[in-house]
């Protein structure tokens, strides 16, 4: 039997790959392998491309010569580029250039700072230019206050060619200062080449619109979001056939991640939560025209699919990962209905490792409903002994708990240290209809809470489960709610753990960056009296009215660049618990923001992650 188990410092030996698509003559996969380093504190990448249809990977200098570069257009004559420009007044030097080492930054509108970056008066903006070497730059947003690629995240998929290569297509939020924090309403726009003219193309919709893709016939596709400040919001597929928009996924009970046409354009694929997995959907638009097309899930299993790359023939090419391995390249049978693994950048680690076993339970809540929780279970595990026992609190509150491979909330690492991980899909989980997605907003104290201890006392039922052994984790929305099950849980847990966690509504509403998050999952502001709503959540579901009840050790972790779940929280959750005399410990991280990502931050994190739970535990 294999004794070897996942560690820390094992689980950061890993290789993490990222498809970057099809290669030029699309024979091939591109990607990249991060690899991170711990003792230089970074990450070592390297690129390859392999055969689509399987084969040896060969490493590569760099993927210019062979990735497909969507940024050319598609008759080869121009090139796409983003860059920051620099447009508002916002630091000292600009204001009073002759203080030269004045330090100070001067606000007169909300957004002035956002994830983990303060506001430096810098804006992203979509360019072109003839492709070839130094050819002058068109900014297409010349002037204009707003971002392309949208800040945090975005990239060069907020921004596409037509296919007749006459006009750009980008995604945007028009709104600056104030106006910006409280709205989540993107719209795709139309720059024309010719005449310089920008058109809205998603002016009527008021959520968000992104990810706009042609068909190779010229369909145009979207991810849509109807409502304006719901971040989580029903994510639908919307294409624009012959001049009319048609929603595809308005009828179907879920919620889609990305999409892909396929290379008739007959079909769309896309990725979907789906009873605690994502997998691959189906949408044949030959039967579009009579309004009965037909959504046909066509993966199934204990994995995630989590990107869609490309096509080889009657195969697709995704990023596929599950809860003992992490995510690799797949080619996917879309007639045989089997897999093929292209990449194996682990394979050496995971060979002489004993993996966990993850179980599927269905546990009846207090409202009669049936709950979907995962069960993962130490490597040779063994029923006749008794394990602590972790309950597992999700983050969001509305991203789905699946078979993801995280590096932080690893539960196979977990699992290696001898605990059982119970992580039930509670009310606010994507994958089991819009009504229970939904149910989390402006009830984030409620039956959600009654969701946990239904999970966490049924499978407590067990006579492996060590009753006098129970632990309860988790981050951001998990962070929340761990502070708030610590006021309420009637000596059920022995110790608690919480990471960049909601402890004050009031004061998360008076610091969080974007305020269209609290306005729509609180219900509105504190100062709203006669909001009942409101109130509610910050009187009845804030944790600080429940800390008279605390009387557990906590570990409170905190990231110092974290600007949506501000240090306030953190602090406020440290200072009550070490004035209440309750064993107390307070991990600061000043670099990182709402995540861990450095090489060494991130190996502290797992060591005093695990010495805390041998501590109390």
């Amino acid at each position: 039997m294999t004794q070897n188990k996942m560690t820390a410092s094992l689980l950061w030996q890993l290789g993490r790959i990222t498809a970057l698509g099809l290669s030029n003559d699309k024979k091939n996969i591109v990607y990249k392998v991060s690899t991170p380093s711990v003792e230089e504190n970074k990450q070592d990448t390297k690129f390859y491309f392999i055969p689509i249809d399987g084969g040896n990977p060969t490493e590569i200098e760099n993927t210019d010569s062979i990735l497909f570069n969507k940024n050319i257009s598609p008759d080869g004559k121009y090139l796409l580029s983003h860059q920051e420009v620099k447009l508002q007044n916002v630091l000292a030097k600009d204001f009073y250039p002759e203080l030269e080492k004045a330090e100070v930054q001067i606000y007169d509108s909300l957004n002035y700072r956002h994830w983990d970056s303060w506001n430096e008066g810098k804006f992203n903006h979509v360019f072109y230019s003839e492709n070839k070497t130094d050819a002058p730059k068109t900014d297409i947003m010349e002037n204009e206050l707003f971002d392309c690629p949208q800040k945090p995240f975005g990239d060069d998929e907020d921004y596409i060619w037509s296919p007749d290569s006459k006009s750009i297509l980008y995604v945007s939020k028009k709104k600056t200062g104030t106006e910006y924090a409280i709205s989540t309403n993107s719209n795709i726009y139309q720059y024309e080449l010719t005449t310089a003219k920008t058109t809205n193309l998603t002016e009527e919709n008021k959520g968000y619109d992104i990810a706009p893709q042609f068909s190779s016939s010229g369909i145009l596709a979207w991810l849509q979001m109807k409502r304006d400040g719901y971040e989580a919001d029903k994510n639908d597929i919307i294409v624009n056939f012959d001049g009319i928009k048609t929603n595809l996924t308005q009828n179907w009970d879920g919620t889609v991640d990305s999409f892909l046409w396929s290379e008739n354009s007959q079909k769309i694929y896309f990725i979907a939560p789906i009873d605690g997995t994502k997998q691959l959907f189906e949408i044949n638009l030959s039967e579009i025209t009579n309004a009965s097309h037909s959504i046909n899930q066509i993966t199934d299993g204990y994995f995630d699919i989590t990107k869609l790359i490309g096509f080889n023939n009657n195969k697709i090419i995704v990023a596929r990962e599950d809860t003992n391995h992490a995510s690799e390249i797949f080619s996917f049978d879309l007639e045989q209905k089997n897999w093929l693994q292209l990449t194996s950048i682990n394979s050496e680690i995971y060979k002489d490792l004993a993996l966990s076993k993850t179980e599927k339970r269905y546990v009846t809540t207090t409202d009669g409903k049936k709950m979907l929780v995962w069960v993962i279970f130490p490597p040779n595990f063994d029923a006749s002994k008794k394990y602590a026992t972790l309950l597992y609190c999700q983050g969001g509150p509305q991203s789905a708990l699946s078979q993801f491979y995280s590096y932080r909330w690893n539960f196979q690492l977990m699992a290696a240290n001898d605990y059982i991980i119970v992580a039930p899909n509670r009310r606010g989980m994507p994958g089991h209809g819009v009504e229970w997605n939904e149910q989390i907003s402006k009830d984030w104290g409620g039956q959600v809470m009654d969701d946990y201890f239904s999970a966490i006392d049924a499978i407590s039922q067990e006579n492996y489960v060590d009753k006098n052994r129970l632990g309860c984790i988790g981050a951001s929305y998990g962070g929340y709610s761990v502070f708030y099950l610590a006021g309420i849980h009637k000596n059920r847990f022995k110790t608690f753990i919480a990471h960049d966690g909601v402890f004050n509504t009031i004061s998360m509403y008076g610091t969080t960056e974007e305020v269209f998050f609290s306005n729509w999952d609180f219900g509105g502001a504190y100062w709203e009296k006669d909001n009942a709503i409101a109130q509610k959540a910050y009187k009845e579901f804030n944790p600080i009215n429940f800390v008279s009840n605390w009387n557990t050790p906590i570990l409170i972790i905190q990231g110092g660049k974290d600007f949506r779940v501000p240090i306030g929280q953190a602090q406020e959750a440290f200072q009550a618990a070490q004035l209440l005399g309750i064993k107390s410990r307070l991990l600061y991280f000043p670099e990182e923001n709402h995540w861990v990502l450095q090489a060494q931050n991130a190996q502290v994190w797992q060591r005093e992650f695990f010495k805390w739970l041998k501590e109390t535990l």
